[in-house]
């Protein structure tokens, strides 16, 4: 049987990001990302599992895709470029971004956190 490995010295609040799409640390959300170069159209896309499908024009190549990702949900957060900080998966499609203060959030957030709240 295969185990996760869990970083010993991530906090609580670190280790269970992993296991759903986002959390809340103060007023910064830590989000989960699939990510989808190469699409037709930037669209936020359904959950996967235990990440959110964002799908960008870009290619692939040197990280740009990941730096359309950022620019693209700064958009769609209302959150200046400067308050999306890339965690991890900068050359991967499997990514963690921190966004700081957002001003607003998708459809697809706001129905899980009604879920998450009942």
């Amino acid at each position: 049987m295969k185990r996760n490995k869990v970083n010993p010295g991530a906090s609580k609040t670190q280790r269970s990001v992993q296991r759903s799409v986002f959390s809340w640390e103060g007023d910064t959300l830590i989000l989960n990302i699939l990510g989808k170069p190469n699409a037709k159209q930037d669209a936020i896309g359904k959950i996967k599992g235990h990440q959110l499908k964002v799908s960008v024009t870009a290619t692939p190549c040197d990280g740009k895709a990941t730096d359309h990702i950022v620019r693209f949900l700064a958009r769609e957060f209302g959150a200046p470029i400067s308050n999306i900080e890339v965690v991890f998966g900068r050359m991967s499609v499997n990514k963690q971004l921190r966004i700081k203060a957002p001003k607003r959030l998708p459809a697809v957030i706001e129905q899980q956190e009604l879920i998450a709240s009942r």
